[in-house]
C-alpha cells in the first residue's frame, strides 16, 4: 500500500500586509539614514559599480542610434558647407571673369575714344556686336544700332586697329557690316611708303586681304603698309587696313598679287565705331532727287 502523502494546501506564513509594512518601514529608515549621515555612501558606490556595466549595456541602443545621428548630420552639415563652398568659388570665378572683360571693355573704349579724338573729321557712333552671322561663305557682323542712331549703309566700321568692314544693310534698329575679309568687299588702298593707289579684296579662306589686278613691275613688298586711299569716298583716307605679307609675280601675264594682313581685330572686340561718312554716289544721287521733286512741284504749280 502506497505511503500515504501530505499535501499541504494552505501554507501559513507572514501576511503580504506586513511584508509591506515592514519593507516601507525599512526603506523610510534608510532613507532617514541616508539622508542625514554617510554611512550609506560605500554602499551606494559599490551598488553603482556592480550597476554600471549593466547601464552600459542598456544605454548601448541609444549610444548606437545618437551616433549614427550625429554621423548622418555632420555628413549632412559637410555636404552643405561643400556646395556652399563650391558655388561661392563659381560665383567668385564669374566675378573675376566679368571684372576681367569689362577691364578690357574699358581699355577698348578708350583706344576708341583715343581714334575718335585723333579723328574729329567726321562723326561716330559707338555699336556693340549683338551676333555674328554662322556661315562659312561671308563675314559678317550685325550691330545694336541702326537708322534710328543715323547709320545708313556705305559707312566704314573701324576699331583701334583700322578699318573692319562696311555697312551694307540697316534696319531701324540694327545694322549688318561686311568685313573686311568678305570676299565681297572691295577697299580703294594705297602703299603707306610710296603712294602707290591698288584695290584690296577679301579673303576669306584664309583670314587675309589680297591685292589684285595691280603690274607685276609695281613697287610693293613684304612689310609694306596698305591704307585706305580716299578714292570714291566711301572711306576716309588714311584709315590703316593691312600690312603686306607676300607678293606673288607672274611675269607671263604681267599681273602681280599681294597678301596683307589686316590690321584689325574683330574676332577680339565687342564694340566699335562706324564714321558717318557720306558715300560720293549719295551725296550725287540727293541733287538729282531735289531736282527732280523740285521740278514735279513747278509742275504741279503750273
Amino acid at each position: 500500500m502506497s505511503a500515504s502523502v501530505n499535501l499541504e494546501l494552505f501554507r501559513r506564513g507572514v501576511p503580504a500586509e506586513v511584508k509591506l509594512v515592514l519593507l516601507v518601514v525599512v526603506s523610510l529608515v534608510l532613507m532617514f539614514v541616508d539622508a542625514h549621515s554617510r554611512y550609506m555612501e560605500p554602499l551606494r558606490q559599490g551598488l553603482s559599480v556592480v550597476l554600471y556595466p549593466l547601464q552600459r549595456v542598456v544605454m548601448l541602443p541609444r549610444d548606437g542610434i545618437a551616433m549614427i545621428q550625429d554621423y548622418s548630420s555632420a555628413a549632412a552639415l559637410l555636404k552643405q558647407e561643400s556646395e556652399a563652398l563650391q558655388r561661392q568659388r563659381i560665383e567668385l570665378a564669374q566675378v573675376v571673369a566679368n571684372a576681367a572683360q569689362l577691364s578690357t571693355e574699358n581699355a577698348q573704349l578708350r583706344r576708341l575714344l583715343g581714334v575718335v579724338e585723333g579723328n574729329p573729321t567726321h562723326p561716330t557712333v559707338v555699336v556693340q556686336v549683338l551676333y555674328e552671322p554662322s556661315t562659312p561663305y561671308v563675314r559678317r557682323l550685325v550691330f545694336n544700332k541702326g537708322a534710328s542712331d543715323g547709320i545708313a549703309p556705305g559707312m566704314p566700321v573701324i576699331d583701334e586697329g583700322g578699318l573692319v568692314g562696311q555697312v551694307i544693310r540697316v534696319t531701324p534698329f540694327t545694322s549688318e557690316a561686311a568685313l573686311l575679309t568678305d570676299e565681297k568687299l572691295a577697299v580703294p588702298v594705297q602703299v603707306l611708303r610710296n603712294g602707290l593707289r591698288l584695290i584690296a579684296f577679301g579673303s576669306p579662306s584664309n583670314g587675309r586681304v589680297e591685292v589684285r589686278y595691280f603690274s607685276s613691275d609695281a613697287d610693293i613688298k613684304p612689310g609694306d603698309v596698305l591704307v585706305t586711299s580716299g578714292v570714291g569716298g566711301a572711306f576716309p583716307a588714311g584709315i590703316s587696313v593691312g600690312t603686306v605679307e607676300s607678293v606673288e609675280r607672274d611675269s607671263s601675264s604681267g599681273f602681280a598679287k599681294a597678301v596683307a594682313r589686316p590690321t584689325s581685330y574683330p574676332e577680339r572686340y565687342r564694340h566699335f565705331l562706324i564714321l558717318k561718312v557720306e558715300d560720293s554716289l549719295q551725296m550725287a544721287a540727293q541733287p538729282h532727287t531735289e531736282s527732280v521733286s523740285g521740278r514735279a512741284r513747278r509742275g504741279e504749280q503750273g
